[in-house]
């Protein structure tokens, strides 16, 4: 998955998704891989209701977020300012890193370096 915690995503589709011009964005709060869906503070909230019981006399709504399948975030990239598509690159040392499709902007280191990635020097003839 090309989305992790912590991240600012767009939410293209569903009830949260806004207009195409002023798209809602948030931060993933959490990442359920298994799934194949992730958290987002503020975005497809819904109520709990809960009965009342010794813990909580009155009972009433609890608001809370729910899960939201990847497919229907895309990750914001801080050049472009907007959802963009995501890949992925190894980097002269051996490092890999997630980058902006659009603009090539690094989003973020995904691996150490390793030297079996690492490019190796041109030998001159």
């Amino acid at each position: 998955m090309n989305i992790r915690k912590d991240d600012i995503v767009e939410i293209i589709t569903g009830d949260d998704a806004g207009t195409p011009k002023g798209r809602t964005t948030g931060r993933v709060l959490r990442v359920l891989p298994d799934e194949h869906k992730i958290l987002v503070e503020g975005i497809n909230r819904v109520y709990k209701h809960l009965k009342p019981n010794r813990r909580n006399a009155q009972g009433g709504r609890l608001s809370k977020e729910m899960p939201i399948d990847v497919s229907n975030a895309m990750l914001v990239c801080s050049t472009c300012r907007r959802g963009v598509r995501v890949g992925r690159r190894y980097n002269a040392d051996g490092s890999k890193e997630r980058y902006c499709k659009s603009c090539g902007n690094s989003l973020g280191r995904l691996s150490k370096a390793r030297a079996a990635y690492a490019q190796q020097p041109e030998e001159q003839a």
